[in-house]
């Protein structure tokens, strides 16, 4: 692999840490909202968020990379007062995930492509869960309003979960 591309690929697993670990964050908020109805699913995506975490962090270490440290909070893109504010939540979190690791996707080769596809499947067919909706392409820029990777991926004092 080139340096180029290592870089590349480098940059979008940051990316796909930095969504995640929003995404741990956006799901605390979710899970404290969330009705008893849909804990369980809440609880499943969180553990599913953490692990995937977790699983990016080694292998930034492993390509020499120092891994993306969390933000102490997030901005919401929106007020979560409620179950149902806490459902329509869960699903941007996973449309973002899914925009990252769209771009890791394209950035990856070998076994990580295909653990980043399966990364972006799963977020896709959350989103579906949770919003009820689904896309042609799921993780793609060009059918959103919003950039690809806007999951919270510059963790910072003022980060935010919204575009």
């Amino acid at each position: 692999m080139s340096d180029r591309a290592r870089s590349a690929e480098l940059t979008a697993l940051q990316a796909a840490l930095a969504a995640e670990h929003a995404a741990v964050y956006g799901y605390g908020v979710v899970g404290g909202r969330i009705g008893a109805a849909r804990r369980t699913e809440a609880r499943a995506a969180y553990d599913a968020h953490r692990a995937r975490r977790d699983a990016l962090t080694l292998e930034i270490r492993d390509l020499g990379g120092l891994p993306v440290a969390a933000s102490a909070a997030y901005a919401l893109p929106f007020p979560v007062p409620d179950a149902t504010a806490a459902v329509r939540l869960a699903a941007r979190l996973e449309e973002r995930v899914a925009d990252v690791y769209a771009d890791l996707v394209r950035a990856a080769t070998g076994a990580r492509r295909g653990s980043a596809a399966a990364a972006l499947r799963e977020a896709a067919v959350r989103a579906v869960r949770w919003g009820g909706e689904s896309v042609a392409f799921p993780g793609l820029a060009e059918r959103a309003d919003e950039p690809a990777g806007a999951a919270g991926a510059a963790p910072s004092a003022s980060a935010s979960l919204s575009p």
